[in-house]
């Protein structure tokens, strides 16, 4: 085996290896979907944030019985169709659809798991 043929084994297995792996392993994480739901509130936070990866984080307030302390449910949205979906509806009370996501390597997909995919009004009777 030539010294140039060894070369490119040792770097095959020492760079493009592991970003491979890596690729199949993001791809995996943000693919596979530990659990999905919906949760209902009101958004109080949507906000476009990150130095580098920006990405869509928002809260949303979960009041359960009047007079309780409420707790909040933190998500990320992708899908850039549903933002206007959701300021659209600021105020108002929502239902979120969202799939956690387990395992995602880096904060540039989103600083939480929980990932909104739909939102729609709660109608109040």
């Amino acid at each position: 085996m030539s010294a140039f043929a060894k070369f490119l084994k040792w770097t095959f297995l020492i760079l493009v290896l592991p970003i491979a792996l890596l690729s199949l392993y993001t791809w995996g994480s943000l693919t596979w979907i530990y659990s999905d739901g919906e949760r209902v509130g009101y958004v109080q936070k949507l906000s476009h944030k990150g130095w580098l990866c920006k990405t869509w984080e928002g809260e949303l307030v979960l009041v359960t019985v009047p007079g309780t302390q409420a707790e909040k449910f933190y998500f990320t949205v992708r899908d850039p169709a549903v933002i206007p979906k959701i300021n659209a509806l600021s105020g108002e009370r929502v239902r979120l659809q969202y799939e956690e996501h387990k395992g995602v390597p880096s904060s540039c997909f989103g600083e939480t798991s929980h990932f909104v995919n739909d939102v729609e009004e709660v109608k109040e009777d």
